[in-house]
């Protein structure tokens, strides 16, 4: 919902702009044209890409979070950073790059297929390979029935039992 409100603000912001560049005279110069948020002004174009990245970045903290959607210490840090690094200039491929860098290749939402996020990617297979195995094994033990009791072991029981 947030983002498109940001999608909705940034359209305005064009359409304010465009009533702004013509030559009649308007109102448009009331409207604001950059929004601050996590400390960090920026034009709405600006925070529709910042909102872009974080929506690709997980939190560390929440795991299955976006950094756009957790209310984590750590998230509020990360927005921090993309905005920053967004009004510096940087393009999504460096920003994106430089938190991998930074704080490793799990802060990605969704990792490439790598060979150092294989077991990420293979782990809900082997885990369902695994417990289908367990099943197996287990059904297989619980078909196997004890020998029957030797004439010995039967005169024992009776011995036992009167």
């Amino acid at each position: 919902m947030r983002r498109w409100l940001v999608l909705l603000l940034a359209g305005l912001a064009l359409a304010c702009g465009a009533a702004k560049a013509s030559p009649a005279p308007s109102a448009a110069s009331d409207h604001p044209t950059s929004i601050t948020r996590d400390g960090v002004k920026l034009t709405f174009a600006q925070e529709a890409r910042a909102e872009a990245i974080g929506n690709k970045l997980r939190c560390l903290v929440c795991q299955n979070e976006t950094v756009e959607n957790s209310r984590a210490g750590l998230a509020k840090q990360f927005r921090t950073i993309i905005r920053h690094r967004v009004a510096a200039g940087d393009s999504n491929r460096q920003i994106i790059a430089f938190m991998v860098k930074r704080y490793g290749i799990y802060v990605l939402l969704k990792p490439p297929f790598r060979p150092e996020t294989w077991l990420l990617w293979l782990s809900p297979g082997i885990a369902a390979l695994i417990g289908l195995a367990v099943l197996l094994f287990a059904r297989r033990r619980r078909r196997a029935t004890p020998p029957p009791l030797s004439p010995e072991e039967t005169d024992r029981l009776k011995e036992l039992l009167s």
